[in-house]
């Protein structure tokens, strides 16, 4: 099968699940962080645990066309998911605070929310493509 390159149609494919998933998702963790006045981490793990439902689903069947039933492929997509998680997270947080570190922390943290879930979204992509849905043994 030739391939055209690292993203071939999955990444496309991706991009259009990403936008579903990141509409669902993002407004999740607003709603978390403005209105009901959540923390930043209780805020975006809120969003990554319901978006990653409705992500896998998608992503399985969808963009990789990923048709087997193991455990061990939900185990590899909880693990890649936490890690992107902490990763995107984990960076976000103290770069924006230094970033912006004349800004109210309301600021900063809807900002470090914007920017976790962006670099959250390249690691997500190429941890699913190469790790959790990779079909060649």
């Amino acid at each position: 099968m030739k391939k055209a390159g690292i993203f071939k149609t999955t990444g496309f494919k991706f991009i259009l699940v990403g936008i579903v998933n990141t509409l669902f998702g993002t407004a999740i963790m607003f709603l978390c962080y403005d209105l009901f006045r959540l923390s930043y981490w209780w805020s975006s793990a809120a969003n990554y645990f319901f978006g990653s439902i409705l992500s896998f689903i998608l992503n399985k069947y969808f963009t990789f066309q990923n048709h087997a039933h193991e455990w061990q492929q939900i185990l590899k997509f909880t693990v890649n998911i936490l890690l992107c998680y902490l990763i995107a997270y984990g960076l976000a947080k103290p770069l924006i605070r230094n970033w912006l570190s004349m800004d109210s922390q309301f600021i900063q943290d809807n900002v470090a929310l914007l920017l976790g879930a962006v670099l959250f979204t390249v690691i997500n992509y190429f941890g699913q493509r190469f790790w959790v849905f990779n079909s060649q043994k």
